[in-house]
């Protein structure tokens, strides 16, 4: 059965952290997230409650990658960013 060669990238306001692994075909992203080792690093990332996305496009963990894809694991929101603009107009 042919591997399929993947990353997972996760970013912190400072640096990025991104793993390539090698999984099974037919994986999926939330298989991609625990083969990563990221979860250990990054506690705070929650397994069941992430948000991913393949190349900028949000997915379900139940999403099957494909070789090359690049799952992103994205952070929270600090603010809203209509409300930031906002405020950065309104200082201005």
């Amino acid at each position: 059965m042919p591997d399929i060669d993947c990353e997972v990238a996760y970013a912190l306001a400072d640096r990025q952290h991104v793993v390539r692994v090698l999984l099974p075909e037919g994986a999926t992203a939330g298989d991609a997230l625990r083969a990563s080792g990221l979860l250990d690093k990054f506690p705070q990332i929650d397994p069941a409650a992430a948000v991913l996305g393949v190349f900028g496009q949000p997915v379900a963990a139940d999403h099957r990658l494909r070789a090359g894809d690049r799952v992103e694991i994205y952070r929270p929101l600090n603010a809203d960013p209509r409300v930031a603009r906002r405020e950065r107009s309104r200082r201005r």
